[in-house]
């Protein structure tokens, strides 16, 4: 593959502003893969005005390989889709996240799907930066599965085979109201909160630094009291709470556990966490074609932040998320080294084509 070639549909897709306050801009990348891949099966979805795509070598709905990339990008500045080469550097919004690997997943796509014996998808969606829900939750809804996706977020050709889940918890203590200066005539809702949060921060400590641990996050809290001289009658807190696999069960038993008498409970969001045995054998496929071309040893790492490929774990689909080299994820300096997207694109070739063997 001429590197050129992947530069140009890089580009392409970076300058258009592909944000979810522009939904006609979500149509136009996904029309330049439609230029791009005619002549294959095509399969166009649609949930709650959010539009995705899936190519296919086959009218089958069940893969060996899904590719999977998302073509939304989150807003910026209107410089940052104006794109830059410097050196090794294409910089520009959604280098690193993820157009320049969706380019090359495209155009290896491309060129291989034909030369395969075995069904392969290229699933495009536009919702990936708000959660995936209507793009490859959705396909996967109605019906879409694979023995084994790769995402292709930038990973710096390390291989991200887990992530932590989401919960999104509600608690609401209740008391009873009374003048600020009878302060003892009534039930103050925020204390019951205070030693609740107090409790959770016990069994769920925030670390310092860095660890592979459930952790729990206190977003929002309020009352509905609208003057200072009241005692509220009742508190509500949002936390988002992070979870390592293994712990699935165990945190929401725990936070159970301490919850204060009478308080209300609610799982706003409950997101699946990644999982991908190291022993899987397209897991291992992938490593070893990856340590071949690079001539290095493959990293297998855990995210604490998630992508699509948890919305797989939902059927027990196997995934992992696998890209190029690059920094700057959502800030002005996003880049991706060119160099990377050609080697990217030999390893994601060999890895296809030697399935069979």
């Amino acid at each position: 593959m001429n590197i050129n070639k992947i530069i140009k549909l890089t580009l392409n897709l970076i300058e258009i502003e592909s944000t979810k306050d522009i939904p006609e801009n979500l149509d136009k990348v996904l029309q330049i893969s439609n230029k791009e891949l005619n002549g294959f099966y095509l399969k166009e979805f649609e949930n709650n005005g959010i539009k995705s795509h899936l190519y296919s070598n086959t009218k089958s709905s069940s893969f060996k390989i899904i590719l999977n990339a998302h073509l939304d990008v989150v807003v910026g500045n209107k410089d940052q889709f104006k794109t830059l080469i410097h050196g090794d550097k294409l910089i520009g919004r959604g280098a690193y996240d993820m157009k320049a690997s969706a380019a090359v997943e495209i155009l290896v796509f491309k060129e291989i799907a034909n030369k395969v014996n075995y069904p392969i998808a290229l699933q495009l969606v536009t919702d990936e930066e708000i959660g995936g829900f209507n793009g490859t939750k959705y396909q996967i809804e109605k019906g879409i599965k694979s023995d084994f996706v790769i995402a292709g977020e930038s990973t710096n050709f390390e291989i991200n085979n887990e992530a932590k889940g989401i919960y999104w918890l509600k608690v609401a203590t209740n008391g009873f109201s009374a003048h600020a200066a009878r302060p003892w005539e009534g039930d103050n809702a925020i204390n019951q909160m205070t030693d609740f949060i107090h409790n959770l921060n016990k069994i769920i400590p925030v670390p310092n630094n860095p660890k592979w641990v459930t952790t729990q996050n206190l977003a929002t809290i309020n009352t509905p009291n609208t003057t200072y001289n009241k005692v509220p009658d009742s508190c509500a807190v949002i936390f988002d709470i992070r979870y390592i696999p293994e712990d699935k069960d165990k945190v929401i038993n725990k936070i159970k556990s301490i919850l204060p008498k009478d308080a209300d409970y609610e799982l706003m969001i409950k997101e699946p966490a990644q999982f991908t045995d190291s022993h899987n054998k397209y897991l291992k496929k992938l490593s070893n074609t990856a340590k071949e071309i690079l001539n290095q040893d493959i990293n297998l790492v855990s995210y604490h932040g998630a992508s699509d490929i948890r919305h797989y774990d939902r059927i027990n689909s196997a995934g992992v998320c696998f890209g190029p080299i690059g920094a700057g994820l959502h800030t002005d300096n996003e880049w991706v080294s060119i160099k990377s997207l050609g080697i990217y694109y030999k390893i994601l070739e060999k890895f296809l084509l030697n399935l069979e063997k």
